[in-house]
């Protein structure tokens, strides 16, 4: 039900741009994009910074750290399977090994017991994987509830959905529970940076996009990197944020 809203949200988004203006080439949906941030805004402000708050003020810190290790560890085995299929071997390994040892020493994932054996942790997805596949970015979009994005992460979404195990989890009402927390659990770890975000940025609009782009570049960027490095190949080609 939920990807049907963002393929709806996508044919809004190709409705919408040819009316967008912006000075800003990765942004020529700005329009829109500003008034579904700003919509983002208001929920998070309303329901999700709330509860984050409420979340941390009850909860204990390890039992925090627990419930992120969890979910964490299960966001893991995805993010294996995406570094190998960007021909990352060694890395998808690496974190393959790390899911098991903290499924099976850690408690199912509730103690992080990999990274103090030296196997780091390393999230991938499948917009990442497009990526490195040389599939362009597209515009920036900012989708609703689920905010930044761009039309590459977009349409890479239902891939890391049926590649979540947490989407598997039966019944399905421990499901949808386990999600909520999820969500709270993620939300609560940014609010040192979301309330440095309120006092710091003159267009919180600006500084978001900014940052995601870059950081998303930079992830791709990065896995390039550490490929020529371990090959000996040429230095890899940069990927524009907008593809011609």
């Amino acid at each position: 039900m939920k990807y049907a809203a963002r393929i709806g949200t996508l044919a809004l988004v190709a409705t919408l741009s040819g009316c967008a203006t912006t000075n800003n080439p990765n942004d020529p949906l700005e329009g829109f994009n500003r008034a579904m941030f700003s919509f983002n805004d208001t929920v998070d402000q309303v329901a999700l910074k709330p509860a984050a708050q409420a979340y941390e003020f009850v909860l204990p810190n390890f039992v925090q750290t627990g419930i992120g290790n969890f979910f964490g560890n299960i966001g893991d085995l995805w993010s294996a399977v995406n570094q190998i299929m960007q021909g990352r071997i060694e890395t998808g390994v690496s974190t393959f090994m790390r899911v098991a040892i903290n499924t099976t020493f850690g408690l199912g994932g509730v103690l992080d017991i990999g990274t103090e054996a030296r196997l780091p942790k390393e999230r991938s997805d499948f917009g990442q994987t497009l990526g490195k596949w040389g599939v362009g970015s597209g515009p920036y979009v900012v989708l609703p509830l689920l905010g930044p994005s761009t039309v590459r992460d977009t349409a890479a979404l239902p891939a890391d959905f049926y590649g979540d195990l947490w989407s598997y989890k039966r019944p399905v009402g421990w499901r949808n529970v386990g999600s909520g927390i999820r969500i709270i659990d993620k939300r609560a770890q940014l609010l040192d940076a979301s309330n440095l975000l309120e006092d710091v940025a003159l267009d919180k609009y600006d500084f978001v996009r900014d940052t995601y782009l870059q950081s998303r570049q930079a992830k791709i960027n990065a896995g390039r990197h550490k490929d020529d490095e371990d090959d000996g190949s040429a230095a890899p080609m940069k990927e524009s944020v907008v593809k011609p």
